[in-house]
Order: structure tokens, then C-alpha cells, then sequence
């Protein structure tokens, strides 16, 4: 029986962590950092193995929440770097805002940023999206327009104040 689930969580790894690695590598632009976070989700897999109906689904999301996390920690060390160079600094430093897509995608809620995550940086259908998280196609399409909208809107307004 341990044999056989050996194998099997083998064979996944072997299938999986290549495009999972691919993928994250693209969202956080770091080979190191995207095979850590791809190791990480497969750490947590396993120590979920029995437990999870959907590792697949399961890996994609955990990555998901851990390029977040690595966005929002990046984030934090860039206003800091900031602060402290605009502190040192003897004339006032003017912030532009930055209109990034990937930090106005960091900033929707995990309902609508995981759907948005896997089907425009993932290339996954919406069909598979659907599978992957648990929900209807109907509500991944609802929640992908609705994150479409909302990146629409904060990506004008940024625009406008920076105009």
C-alpha cells in the first residue's frame, strides 16, 4: 500500500512539477524562487496526501497563495528600501504609483485572483480552472470578468493620477 502511494506521489512530481516550477517561474520572474515555491506547494501536498481528492488543484492553489505571499514580501522590502532612501535623501522623494498589472492582480481577493492566476498565467481553460478550484464554469467565468473589471477600473484610476 505505501508502495503503491510512493509510486504514485512519484509519478505526480514527475508530471507536475515541471510546468508547476514553469508557471511560477513566470509569475515571480526567478528560476530559484519558482522552484522553492513549486517545492513548497509538493511539501505540503504530501503532508495532505491522503486528505486531497485534487493534488493537482491542490499544488496550482497553494502556488497561487505562495506567489502572493512572495509578491506582497517583495513589496514590503520595496516601500522600505523607499522609506529609507527617501529618508537619507536631502531633497523629498516623489513616488509615481505604479500601475503594475501584477500588483493590481496581487491586491483582488483570492476568490478572483486565483481564477485570473491560472487561466491567463497558467494558459488553463475554463474549463479545467472549474475543475482545478471547485467551481462551476459559470462562476469562473463570473469571477474572471469580474476581476477583468476590477483591473480595468484601478488600472485607469492609476493612470489618471499619473497623468
Amino acid at each position: 500500500m505505501k508502495r503503491s502511494r510512493d509510486r504514485a506521489a512519484s509519478e505526480l512530481f514527475a508530471a507536475l512539477y515541471p510546468r508547476l516550477a514553469g508557471w511560477c517561474r513566470r509569475l515571480v520572474d526567478d528560476d530559484e524562487t519558482a522552484h522553492e515555491i513549486a517545492s513548497e506547494a509538493f511539501t505540503r501536498l504530501w503532508a495532505r496526501w491522503t486528505s486531497v481528492a485534487e493534488p493537482r488543484g491542490f499544488l496550482y492553489v497553494t502556488a497561487a497563495n505562495l506567489v502572493r505571499d512572495h509578491w506582497r514580501r517583495l513589496e514590503r522590502e520595496r516601500r522600505a528600501v523607499r522609506r529609507a532612501g527617501t529618508e537619507a535623501a536631502v531633497r523629498p522623494h516623489t513616488e509615481q504609483a505604479d500601475p503594475s498589472v501584477r500588483l493590481l492582480v496581487q491586491s483582488l481577493p483570492e476568490r478572483l485572483r486565483v481564477p485570473i492566476l491560472l487561466h491567463y498565467y497558467a494558459d488553463m481553460p475554463i474549463r479545467e480552472v472549474a475543475v482545478l478550484t471547485g467551481r462551476k464554469e459559470g462562476t469562473v467565468k463570473a469571477d474572471l470578468h469580474a476581476a477583468r473589471e476590477l483591473l480595468r477600473v484601478h488600472l485607469r484610476r492609476s493612470l489618471d493620477h499619473t497623468s
